[in-house]
């Protein structure tokens, strides 16, 4: 898998169900779960890497409300993960256009359930558990150049 094919995966999430994200979600999870179990990894190490890359203090300070402040004030590591979600979640356009102006990050909007169409197509496809690690790691501050303040 590469990464034109990840995109056509997130283009098939179905918007007209905003608010159920297990229907949003649905059409991609049985897509990727028709696919081989190594497109399934590669498919979450793309969306690792996507992540990653999102995850630094620029984009932290753009999610709204919840935006980063200071290391002296309240954040929340999910939620910054989630708000990067949606940026993934809404395409490749979208992504590649945050990527360079962080001030363009989504406000206060999270999609959480997007880390879980590899580890629910997985499952749907070998009925165990997903137990693969990505090749990146997207939980926030893990990104530490993007995290650098000086």
């Amino acid at each position: 898998m590469d990464e034109n094919e990840f995109w056509n995966i997130i283009s098939m999430l179905d918007w007209r169900y905003s608010g159920d994200d297990e229907k949003v979600l649905k059409r991609a999870i049985n897509y990727l779960s028709k696919k081989p179990n190594e497109d399934i990894f590669a498919f979450y190490d793309i969306l690792s890497k996507l992540l990653y890359d999102l995850d630094g203090i620029q984009y932290a300070k753009n999610i709204g409300e919840d935006s980063y402040i200071n290391e002296d004030e309240p954040f929340s590591e999910d939620l910054f993960l989630y708000a990067r979600c949606v940026v993934v979640a809404n395409g490749k356009e979208l992504y590649y256009e945050v990527l360079n102006t962080p001030s363009e990050m989504p406000r206060d909007l999270e999609l959480e359930s997007l880390l879980y169409i590899a580890p629910e197509a997985y499952e749907k496809k070998n009925d165990s558990e997903f137990e693969y690690v990505s090749k990146y790691d997207f939980e926030t501050f893990s990104n530490k150049h993007k995290w650098m303040t000086h």
